[in-house]
């Protein structure tokens, strides 16, 4: 597995992370074993960024984390700020605080290595008191390092600009291309880690999907596709269902022959130099191997590249909901 530094952190993360919202059952219900087998995957795998929230799962994605015989080199980044007293009014250095100790408490950690803020209100950081709370935690040894999570071009940038940020996790895929043009540069510039989420847009770039497919009652791909329960842009990056099939389908004739539509995305991802990883979450254990299987492939040509962005120009990026 390849690694590429996490910004001014200094950590080597591998280019393909794990993301484990989905071992908070929020995809559907993962049992104990299967959590297990998909953290053993990616142990063997080399992927050695996890990332997890208090929220998912109610704490059942760190508890799992916390309870796996986690590899010397691997990192854990969690996040904060979606859970109940917090959001989205109730932040306070002690809230905070007592939500880091109980993610550390569940993950089995002293000191947590990346703490984020999780899609915390606009108001919030513009406001910024937060982030002075963050710099005194860490200054506290609570965390090493803190970052945050966000869900617009805007929020990121109000974070680039706090001298304590050390990540910015972002949506980025073929679905959402926005922060290619300003935010990524201007984390490059202030060496700040980029962490790349819905790297598929809730597993639409797999190409696996059809009109009819349908997803368990408790998976958020079921009850919030129009935006019911959180962000629209939190589920097939803010695409309505049927157009996002339309869309994938248009998408395949762009990708190189033999190149599984899955990697296809993913190796768009890592081409932008700027990421550091991408955090790709999978339901079973044998989906791993696919994941990997894209940090190993070539990088697309820049013609190509330029094609994609001109398609997302006219047909992709009209059809988002919510603020991009």
């Amino acid at each position: 597995m390849k690694t590429r530094r996490l910004g001014r952190t200094g950590y080597e993360v591998s280019e393909i992370g794990l993301g484990c919202w989905q071992l908070g059952g929020d995809f559907g219900p993962v049992g104990d074993e299967t959590a297990d087998a998909i953290l053993g995957h990616a142990l063997n795998a080399g992927i050695s960024f996890w990332d997890t929230a208090d929220v998912y799962g109610g704490g059942l994605s760190e508890s799992r984390i916390g309870a796996h015989a986690k590899g010397p080199n691997v990192t854990v980044a969690t996040k904060l700020g979606r859970g109940a007293g917090l959001y989205p009014d109730g932040y306070s250095k002690q809230a905070i605080r007592d939500s880091l100790v109980g993610s550390a408490k569940r993950l089995g950690a002293d000191t947590l290595d990346l703490a984020q803020l999780h899609c915390v209100p606009t108001e919030v950081l513009r406001d910024g008191a937060i982030f002075g709370w963050m710099d005194e935690l860490q200054a506290e040894g609570l965390v090493r390092h803190w970052g945050a999570s966000v869900e617009t071009i805007e929020e990121g940038m109000i974070c680039l600009d706090q001298p304590g940020c050390a990540t910015l996790q972002i949506i980025f895929n073929l679905f959402r291309q926005d922060a290619a043009k300003e935010l990524l540069p201007r984390a490059a510039e202030k060496d700040v880690g980029i962490i790349v989420r819905l790297p598929l847009a809730s597993g639409l770039l797999s190409g696996k999907f059809d009109k009819n497919t349908q997803f368990d009652a408790s998976d958020h791909r079921h009850y919030n596709r129009d935006g019911a329960a959180f962000s629209v842009g939190e589920t097939f990056a803010g695409i309505p269902f049927e157009r996002g099939v339309e869309l994938v389908q248009a998408l395949k004739g762009y990708a190189p022959d033999g190149l599984p539509m899955s990697q296809f995305a993913l190796r768009w991802i890592l081409d932008h130099p700027e990421v550091s990883t991408v955090i790709a979450g999978v339901s079973k254990p044998e989906q791993i191997a696919d994941n990997v299987a894209a940090s190993e492939r070539k990088s697309l040509f820049p013609a190509l590249l330029k094609q994609l962005r001109e398609w997302y120009e006219s047909d992709v990026k009209p059809e988002i909901r919510g603020e991009v």
